[in-house]
């Protein structure tokens, strides 16, 4: 049994650029070997990325016959988009995980992660302070021990900080 949803503002243009970025993708996957061969090694790259395009296709004419979804009553077709595929804490979160991005080549690893641990907790509700820097620190100990002692990958120290951590 198929039950149809309304459209969402804006969904008609992302799974345009859901296309787009896919065709982009098999482009790029294609460059890899040009399908030299079915084992070459753009071969499983270009396969997957035209399943993207093949389901991208699929998903579009789904979003073109479905219904738009009724907004409230004087809100524009833009407010509806921010209210529904925006919203704020996805906003923040985002912006959260670019600033850690950004910090993790001057912090490092350990500072970045355990800060960036205790402002996504905030952000996605937590309001125990003390038990979000727990988790964090318990959590930033266990990732430490396991990929710097267990699997020896290098965790980058940071600039800023370079010879105070381990």
């Amino acid at each position: 049994m198929h039950t149809s949803r309304p459209r969402l503002a804006g969904e008609r243009v992302f799974t345009l650029l859901l296309i787009a970025f896919s065709l982009f993708m098999l482009w790029q996957a294609y460059s890899i070997s040009k399908f030299e061969s079915i084992t070459s090694a753009g071969a499983f790259p270009m396969f997957a990325t035209a399943v993207m395009v093949v389901t991208g296709l699929l998903i579009a004419g789904q979003t073109a016959r479905a219904q738009a979804a009724p907004g409230l009553p004087g809100e524009s077709l833009f407010n509806q988009f921010v209210r529904q595929i925006t919203p704020g804490v996805l906003v923040s979160f985002t912006l959260a995980t670019a600033v850690y991005m950004g910090l993790l080549d001057k912090l490092g690893f350990l500072l970045a992660s355990y800060l960036f641990l205790v402002v996504s907790m905030w952000l996605l509700g937590s309001r125990r302070i003390v038990l979000n820097l727990l988790v964090s620190a318990l959590s930033l100990a266990a990732i430490y021990v396991i990929f710097q002692t267990v699997f020896s990958v290098v965790l980058p120290t940071g600039t800023l900080l370079k010879g105070l951590l381990p």
